[in-house]
């Protein structure tokens, strides 16, 4: 069990962590741990809040205080509703993570794939957790120059589709290309507030975004696709975000840590 809520163990206040996608999947896993690391949590999800009752419950087991911010980070009016509601409740942000992104609806070879689609999936991939990050940065920033101890992290969770493609989706590679070279934009730039910026690329990872394609996975891995013949799941992907979110790696800005199994490895 976490501290009290709102106290860490040396009597100072929770730091807060905002979790886009946060009551599922990966975004879960990357709650839990922050929420076992004493984290005041603001969850970020398009679903009601009755919807996602359970899951705050069980988060604010831990001991800390969880709050349900509802709405679609691709929309600048929902993330400025967002970022208020975490000033009002918590009146401090310390770490974002830019885990939320969606699939496209349908799977389309490239050839025939639409614009409706693109900007769609980038709308929400890409261009929210930018312009999420922009506003929270200027935030985190704003706390720096009051409290010169105060630390802060972004981490944005990206995908080996990044790097690797995948022709019948491939206005979700894009966006999650442009996540890797945004992960270095922002580091650089906040490089002079001592503020990290980190990518997390999971690889094939256990959730409802995968549920589909399971079989073929399956099989897949089973073949040796990765050097760990598993799925990843969203606790592997939590514990790397909850080691960057507490400052283990204070020197490493604008790295990817990837989490795939040894998919990524070139091998013969």
């Amino acid at each position: 069990m976490s501290n009290p809520a709102n106290t860490s163990s040396a009597g100072k206040p929770a730091r807060a962590a905002l979790v886009t996608g946060g009551s599922r999947g990966i975004g879960l896993g990357i709650a839990e741990h922050l929420a076992r690391d004493g984290f005041d949590l603001a969850i970020n999800g398009m679903r009601e809040e009755a919807a996602v009752a359970e899951v705050l419950t069980h988060l604010r087991s831990f001991g800390g205080q969880v709050l349900y911010c509802r709405g679609d980070i691709g929309d600048g009016n929902a993330r400025g509703a967002i970022l208020d509601a975490i000033r009002k409740k918590f009146g401090r942000l310390d770490v974002l993570v830019n885990n939320a992104g969606v699939a496209p609806k349908e799977r389309k070879d490239i050839l025939e794939a639409t614009e409706e689609s693109f900007d769609y999936v980038v709308g929400i991939n890409l261009k929210g957790p930018y312009f999420l990050t922009q506003a929270g940065a200027r935030w985190m920033i704003e706390q720096k120059r009051a409290d010169p101890a105060f630390q802060a992290c972004v981490i944005n969770v990206g995908s080996i589709s990044a790097t690797i493609a995948s022709v019948n989706r491939g206005e979700y590679c894009l966006a999650k290309a442009g996540i890797g070279m945004a992960t270095l934009l922002w580091a650089a730039r906040l490089g002079e507030f001592d503020i990290p910026v980190y990518e997390i690329r999971p690889g094939i990872t256990k959730t409802d975004m995968t549920s589909g394609v399971t079989e073929k996975y399956d099989k897949l891995i089973a073949d040796g696709l990765c050097v760990q013949k598993r799925w990843g799941l969203p606790a592997d992907i939590g514990k790397a975000a909850a080691a960057l979110a507490r400052g283990d790696f204070p020197y490493s800005t604008g790295q990817v840590i990837h989490v795939d199994g040894g998919l990524t490895i070139p091998r013969l």
